[in-house]
């Protein structure tokens, strides 16, 4: 590899590095999100039922990552965020991390209730 590529390929190698975390919700969301269109399952139109379902298991993990990162039990390599730091010293990225996943778990069980409808997780109605 000659000088430029080996250069080329480092700029390659620090944007992947950099956007990587933002790339795994994004698929994480992508994953799932086609079956709110294509199955209709109805998450997205229930979003206070979303918003309730998400928020305090959120609220319990953004505190222990507040707690973890005051602490110096637990951080964030600077070259794999994007840099945009919110409350407590949480980066951008942890934050839609708790609620992508959570979404995209939601939306894949919908879809599996809606496929198989004789499953029952009582609330039915």
């Amino acid at each position: 590899m000659k000088g430029r590529e080996k250069i080329a390929a480092l700029g390659e190698n620090l944007l992947v590095q950099k956007y990587g975390y933002l790339a795994r919700l994004a698929f994480t969301l992508f994953g799932s999100i086609w079956l709110e269109v294509f199955l209709k399952v109805g998450v997205v139109r229930r979003i206070k039922r979303v918003v309730l379902s998400i928020l305090p298991a959120a609220l319990i993990f953004l505190i222990w990552d507040a707690y973890a990162i005051h602490s110096g039990h637990w951080y964030f390599d600077e070259s794999q965020i994007l840099g945009i730091i919110g409350p407590f010293g949480i980066p951008l990225e942890e934050f839609l991390f708790f609620f992508f996943v959570p979404l995209a778990a939601l939306l894949t069980i919908e879809a599996v209730r809606k496929v198989k409808q004789h499953w029952l997780v009582g609330d039915e109605r």
